[in-house]
């Protein structure tokens, strides 16, 4: 018979313990939320770097847009508009800019 795995000695005391209380069921749920809140975090600090190396795009956002934001181009009625983007929980946000330069 299978020996119960043991929890990895990086995790927090105490972790493990809590972890074995629960049903299989309940364990793949927290699996998935750690996936999920682990790609988050590394997503998170992917843009936290991505904002530190590009100093001045920064200073070019108005109030209100994240430094998560990127610049999209949207085509409206044969004109292109560029917007700043962003997420914010489950909608996507967006500020105008202005006109597309034709290099947009």
């Amino acid at each position: 018979m299978p020996t119960e795995p043991t929890p990895p000695t990086t995790l927090p005391s105490g972790i493990g313990s809590e972890c074995t209380s629960l049903s299989a069921d309940q364990l793949r749920d927290l699996a998935k939320y750690a996936e999920s809140l682990a790609e988050y975090r590394e997503r998170e600090s992917r843009l936290e770097a991505e904002d530190e190396s590009s100093g001045e795009e920064s200073d070019d956002r108005p109030d209100g847009v994240p430094f998560g934001a990127s610049v999209t181009v949207k085509e409206i009625n044969d004109n292109r508009y560029r917007y700043w983007q962003w997420r914010d929980g489950d909608k996507i946000k967006s500020k105008y800019i202005g006109p597309a330069s034709p290099d947009d």
